[in-house]
């Protein structure tokens, strides 16, 4: 049960964390499972790529192929305008949340 809890907490949130990540600068799939292993937020691949899509295809987030030395190209991800609006708001949540949460557990 606990592990369960855990894991919708994770799920809760990762999608905030992707586009923080992203909203840094330019950044590929690599980058970002890098970034949220250095978090201690562990996601694998098959967790994230479907995410990522479902950013895009919700027009938060944008992409661009670059030809790649050393394999298939890659795409690039940034954040849209509209996506750097619902992470402006996201963040203001965020704060709220944090601080209800820190009242409660106290």
């Amino acid at each position: 049960m606990v592990e369960n809890i855990k894991s919708q907490m994770r799920k809760g949130v990762l999608e905030y964390c992707i586009l923080s990540i992203i909203s840094r600068q330019e950044v590929y799939t690599s980058d970002i499972l890098e970034a949220l292993r250095k978090a201690d937020l562990l996601v694998v691949e098959g967790t994230l790529y479907p995410l990522l899509s479902r950013l895009k295809n919700n027009g938060l987030l944008k992409y661009r192929w670059q030809e790649s030395t050393d394999g298939p190209p890659r795409k690039y991800f940034t954040l849209t305008d509209e996506g750097q609006e619902i992470l402006a708001a996201l963040n203001e949540e965020w704060g709220t949340i944090s601080k209800a949460i820190s009242k409660i557990t106290k």
